[in-house]
């Protein structure tokens, strides 16, 4: 709801500014798109080593499930 009220403000100030950012949205948007899919994947495989490195000790620990 903020990031549209600043839009309608820049709308009033700065109609043409306000009108090429709502033009490049979107492209920008597909640019960061991969870059977000390589974040999650970095995230995925450190989550994955963590627990493949704290698997030994889940194992001596001998607690019943």
């Amino acid at each position: 709801m903020a990031a549209f009220l600043l839009w309608l403000l820049l709308l009033v100030f700065c109609w043409p500014l306000a009108l090429l950012a709502l033009v490049l949205y979107p492209v920008v948007w597909l640019l960061c798109l991969p870059l977000r899919l390589v974040g999650i994947t970095v995230g995925a495989v450190f989550a994955f080593l963590g627990a493949l490195l704290m698997l030994p000790a889940r194992v001596l620990r001998g607690h019943p499930v």
